[in-house]
């Protein structure tokens, strides 16, 4: 029990701790965040050929840094992009799942993002992609820490609204009666903002804009990289790509590329656009002081046709199996992080803001619980143990499972994310180094891990009396009870 609660990085921890910064120039930080990308698809994990599509830039990336293989996201979209952007599990910020089109959506601005962190120590800051975060505009990225967004506000399937024909393959050809009609569900726009001007709906979200996304993407995030490196600003790029989010279809320029179907040619893209980003870090001088984040908000998706790969993990997103929890992790930062290092401590996407606050030396807000740990002297190898031995895993309101060292222990049973979730009578317990598919309940046999795992869940429910979760759907302004 010897630092558990630090170890754990439950509330409370962080608030004393003050930052030092470990370099004197400020990184330029660039996380290239892919949608549903499961752990199973790119070559350094165990895909890539075997899934239709080598990844070598990837591949290379990895061999340049630091690859994971337990770091851990939330169950669903929103509630992993909003761990990412506060640092707290989203069960406080009334963001732990997808909201539903026509309810009140989004993170209050009350909150404090790393964009508004790294706003405050100088940097220029951008996202392109998929926000999630909040539908309304005066939830719009650009008020909440970016200099600039290009992108959608919530999902891509909503794509599919127009896609009202066979041919598309995606919905059965009906009458007008029965198919949308945007009288009742508005199209979808992507949108182009700047900070302190409005917002614009550049152009209708659907099957053919939906292609081209990550090609735009790109574009503008590397335009964005070369503006700030030739003015010596530091930077945060937010490239939040689009792939391989369903409906999984590759841009038209690669569309047969690798003759082995729509996901493998995807795969391809993905690997091409991450090539295009690092090149242009390189050609515009910044690489050796740029840290390079690689990573996925989900597991692998589980709707046919456009079903991921999540390596040897059980289950899907949507549900606390570890094929929803753990994803592709790979760190990069020249002269700071060891090359060729693969690591299996535990990470959680929540650290992230903790850690990529410290590498710009900013401050971490005092006034509210904070979850996510400061792991800079674990990425830079100062010492050989992550700052995180376990978490709880919620999916949407409810507490799921909790992970700690090799242990899982599940409260809740739900293999996949269209079955219904079970209470389980007796939670069960399973070692993650010897069964990695989650089949044999061992708890009868490890009754003692319980207690450290408790803990984790007793310290946050204490710290959700002390710091009352905010409830989904919570206008603004929002001001804390406590």
């Amino acid at each position: 029990m010897r630092n558990l609660l630090a170890c754990l990085a439950l509330p409370g921890v962080l608030l004393a701790s003050p930052f030092v910064v470990a370099q004197d120039a400020a990184p330029n930080i660039v996380v290239l965040l892919f949608d549903n990308l499961g752990y199973g698809e790119l070559g350094v994990y165990g895909g890539g050929a075997l899934r239709g599509a080598e990844t070598p830039r990837i591949d290379q990336l990895a061999a340049e840094g630091m690859r994971f293989t337990d770091f851990n996201v939330e169950a669903q979209c929103t509630p992993s992009r909003s761990a990412l952007m506060t640092g707290r599990f989203p069960i406080r910020s009334g963001t732990y799942k997808v909201p539903r089109p026509g309810q009140p959506d989004g993170l209050t601005l009350w909150e404090v993002t790393l964009p508004e962190l790294l706003s405050a120590k100088g940097y220029a800051t951008g996202i392109w992609g998929k926000w999630h975060l909040g539908s309304s505009e005066e939830r719009f990225p650009t008020q909440q820490g970016f200099d600039e967004w290009y992108g959608v506000p919530r999902t891509y399937d909503e794509a599919m609204w127009s896609a009202s024909d066979v041919a598309s393959g995606l919905t059965p050809a009906i009458g007008s009666k029965q198919g949308w009609d945007q009288k009742l569900a508005p199209a979808q726009f992507i949108y182009e903002a700047r900070k302190g001007e409005a917002p614009k709906a550049v152009k209708k979200l659907d099957l053919d804009t939906r292609r081209t996304m990550d090609e735009e993407i790109t574009q503008r995030a590397t335009a964005f990289i070369n503006h700030n490196a030739q003015s010596g600003k530091p930077f945060f790029a937010y490239v939040s790509f689009s792939q391989p989010h369903m409906p999984t279809q590759p841009n038209p320029a690669f569309a047969g590329k690798t003759g082995n179907g729509s996901w493998a040619d995807v795969l391809a893209e993905i690997d091409f656009r991450t090539g295009q980003v690092l090149d242009a870090l390189k050609a515009a001088g910044v690489e050796q002081n740029t840290l390079v984040v690689l990573a996925s908000d989900n597991g692998g998706e589980s709707t046919y046709p456009w079903q991921g790969a999540n390596g040897p993990w059980r289950g899907t997103y949507f549900t606390a199996m570890e094929g929803s929890l753990r994803a592709p992790f790979i760190l990069r930062w020249p002269g700071h992080v060891s090359t060729g290092k693969v690591s299996n401590e535990i990470v959680h996407i929540v650290d992230l803001y903790t850690t990529l606050a410290h590498a710009a030396g900013a401050e971490i807000p005092t006034d509210r619980a904070v979850d996510g740990v400061d792991q800079m002297a674990f990425f830079t190898g100062k010492q050989p143990k992550s700052n995180r031995e376990g978490f709880p895993a919620y999916v949407a309101d409810r507490l799921s499972a909790v992970k700690w060292r090799n242990w899982k222990l599940q409260l809740i049973l739900q293999d996949d994310m269209y079955d219904p979730p079970q209470t389980l009578a007796l939670p069960r317990l399973y070692n993650l180094l010897t069964d990695l598919r989650e089949e044999h309940n061992v708890a009868a046999q490890n009754t003692w891990v319980i207690t450290p795992m408790m803990s984790i869940v007793g310290a946050l429910k204490t710290s959700l009396a002390k710091y009352p979760p905010i409830e989904s759907g919570t206008p603004d302004p929002y001001v804390p009870s406590h």
